[in-house]
């Protein structure tokens, strides 16, 4: 009914010759942080925008946020593959980025599953036997999926493998400054 009345006013505006402006997108707020990123106080004062940790990521996942600049991930665009020597780490010369032993150590968020969109009841799993760090468990019995926290890093591969196989998204990632309250 709303999308209906928005569109016969949209139809009145172009017919009273008043130029319709295109709408701008929402603002997204599940962007991620890169791998070692500190806290988002912190990481702000450090971080100096200067694109090192962007252009030193091999697949091009981190980018610049459309409204500040300053270095995040989409999840569902393209999800950090926890590259062996995290060469985005290594680029940071101002501490916005800190060493982390290991891809288990990374924190960039924490995946949710909607278990009313997830299709594991119907036998998928692709996003269990994409995970980097086996954070995500399938219980055959139930076919009900699980994510163990304290193993999940946040990397998004989990979110963009099952945006490419359901017509729903199942799951998504939280960023950790979310989790954190910022």
């Amino acid at each position: 009914m709303l999308s209906t009345v928005k569109a016969a006013r949209e139809l009145v505006k172009q017919a009273d010759g008043v130029p319709v402006e295109p709408s701008s997108p929402p603002t997204r707020t599940d962007w991620l942080r890169p791998p070692g990123a500190v806290g988002e106080p912190l990481f702000l004062e450090r971080c100096t925008k200067c694109n090192d940790c962007i252009t030193a990521c091999p697949p091009g996942a981190i980018v610049a946020h459309p409204q500040d600049g300053t270095p995040v991930l989409f999840a569902d665009q393209s999800p950090c593959l926890l590259c062996e020597d995290l060469p985005c780490i290594t680029a940071c010369g101002t501490d916005a980025l800190l060493p982390v032993e290991g891809i288990n150590n990374v924190r960039m968020g924490s995946a949710t599953v909607s278990h009313r969109l997830c299709t594991a009841g119907q036998g998928c799993h692709a996003c269990v036997s994409k995970c980097p760090t086996d954070a995500l468990a399938m219980d055959v019995a139930s076919l009900y999926l699980s994510v163990e926290k304290d193993a999940c890093v946040g990397c998004g591969m989990c979110e963009m493998v099952c945006q490419t196989v359901n017509d729903h998204v199942a799951i998504r990632v939280v960023p950790s400054r979310l989790l954190a309250g910022y």
